[in-house]
C-alpha cells in the first residue's frame, strides 16, 4: 500500500500488484501469459472477465513501451476479446487505459489495458443505488474458464 498511496509512478516496483501477480499464475489470477505482456483478471471488476493486459515491464506511460510491447499489448488485448466471446457471450466491450491517477488509474506506475466485456443491462440499480456490484462468478472460476480457453 505504502507504493500504491505514493503516487510516484517513478518509485521502485516494491509491492506493485502487476509486478507481483506472475509470480502465481492462480493467486495472481493470471490467465494467459506472452514474451512481453500478460492478461490478468482484475481483482476488483466492474463485470465478469474483466481482464487486464498488463506488460511484465514495470513502465507507468504508454508512450514508454516499445514497438515489441505495443505489438503485444495490442494482439492479446484482441485474443482476450475473442476468448471472452466464446467463454460468455458478451454484446459489447470497454477498452481502455487511464492514463495517470486523475484519469482513474488505481495502479498508475504500472501500465495496463482494461477489457471489460458488457450486457445490455449490466448496469443496474445495485452500484447506483446499493453502492455495490453483484457478481455471479468468483474470480477464480472467471480465472479458470479464461484460462483454459486462451489458445496455447
Amino acid at each position: 500500500m505504502a507504493y500504491v498511496q505514493s503516487g510516484d509512478s517513478s518509485a521502485e516496483p516494491v509491492g506493485c500488484p502487476f509486478c507481483v501477480a506472475p509470480d502465481n499464475d492462480v493467486h495472481g489470477l493470471v490467465v494467459a501469459r506472452g514474451d512481453l505482456v500478460y492478461a490478468v483478471l482484475n481483482r476488483f471488476p466492474y463485470n465478469p472477465g474483466h481482464l487486464l493486459i498488463c506488460p511484465y515491464r514495470h513502465v507507468a506511460d504508454y508512450t514508454d513501451i516499445d514497438v515489441a510491447e505495443t505489438a503485444e499489448l495490442a494482439s492479446f488485448t484482441q485474443t482476450a476479446m475473442r476468448v471472452i466471446r466464446k467463454v460468455s457471450a458478451p454484446h459489447g466491450f470497454n477498452l481502455g487505459i487511464n492514463q495517470g491517477g486523475v484519469a482513474g488509474a488505481g495502479i498508475a506506475g504500472h501500465l495496463h489495458q482494461h477489457v471489460v466485456p458488457r450486457w445490455g443491462g449490466d448496469a443496474n440499480f445495485m452500484p447506483v443505488i446499493g453502492r455495490t456490484k453483484a457478481l455471479p462468478q468468483l474470480l477464480t472460476d472467471t480465472r479458470d474458464l479464461l484460462s483454459a480457453a486462451w489458445p496455447a
